[in-house]
């Protein structure tokens, strides 16, 4: 199943999405009696992701398909970031070796560098990112997002995916030259407004016959920077899971952004994107606000 949310008459609503386009759980609700939460977030957070998964598999699927009104095409669709304020976003440095040599530095080969960036750097698929006043070199990265499905703490790898809502895809910003100046700076490096792009749909786990053989591609203008399988990530996404499960207890809805295959410089009016097999493209514009 694929999830989406999108903006209708000023508010963000969650839709199935569908052959023919988007389906507002609102809808779904109306016609055929349920009791769904109406936004993704509350979707996971209440634990009926699994039933609308499981009522999709079994039949919901046809029936969506045969929506002819109260659906919304992809082409037309004004997409909101899958949702605004999870507990927790990680961000995973230096996961792939090429891009650890982007910066002169040394991938991680014993534990994950990861790092907190906070819920106000969220948006979403044709948003602005905003380079900020105090830097001159801000580069964008490409990443395969894991979204967690309910609360866990110690979670073994072979267990990973009982606990895993699904898989999206993430662009992840980084103030390049203030970061060199210092690596404690990581965090203000990270954590500008604008710096954290997040959808535009939510794949869940059985869509995915193999996320190890997923491509992830850092695309500017159009053209593909660099890409890299996820297979080729020092730490993959199940000891992700369970490594970051093993310090603190996991949310429903928390993120983890898996590491890129190389960041890109960016500049004003350049269009990035994050390209995984099997995904809708994410897109967003770039502006500078020194301009």
């Amino acid at each position: 199943m694929r999830l989406a949310t999108i903006k209708l008459n000023g508010l963000e609503e969650g839709g199935i999405v569908t052959a023919k386009g988007i389906i507002p759980i609102n809808e779904i609700n109306r016609r055929y009696d349920m009791a769904w939460e109406a936004d993704i977030y509350g979707i996971i957070k209440s634990g009926q992701l699994e039933k609308i998964n499981n009522w999709y598999r079994d039949g919901g699927r046809e029936e969506l398909e045969e929506f002819n009104s109260d659906v919304i095409s992809i082409d037309k669709a004004q997409f909101a970031p899958l949702y605004r304020h999870p507990r927790k976003i990680f961000g995973i440095g230096l996961n792939y070796v090429d891009h650890a040599s982007d910066l002169n530095e040394k991938a991680p080969n014993r534990e994950p560098a990861s790092f907190f960036k906070p819920d106000t750097t969220i948006i979403g698929h044709g948003d602005n990112i905003k380079i900020p006043v105090q830097s001159e070199k801000t580069t964008a990265e490409a990443e395969l997002g894991v979204i967690l499905s309910k609360e866990c703490k110690n979670v073994e790898r072979k267990d990973w995916l009982n606990v895993i809502a699904g898989f999206t895809t993430i662009i992840d910003m980084t103030a390049e030259d203030i970061l060199r100046k210092n690596p404690r700076y990581l965090t203000r490096a990270k954590s500008f407004d604008t710096f954290f792009s997040f959808g535009p749909q939510l794949i869940t786990p059985d869509e995915i016959e193999d996320v190890l053989k997923l491509k992830v591609a850092t695309v500017i203008n159009g053209k593909i920077y660099a890409q890299n399988f996820v297979a080729n990530m020092n730490f993959p996404p199940d000891y992700l899971v369970s490594f970051h499960s093993k310090v603190m207890t996991m949310m429903p809805g928390d993120i983890i952004s898996t590491g890129t295959p190389r960041a890109t410089p960016i500049k004003h009016g350049d269009v990035v994107e994050c390209w995984i097999d099997g995904f809708q493209p994410l897109v967003n514009p770039v502006i500078d606000k020194k301009l």
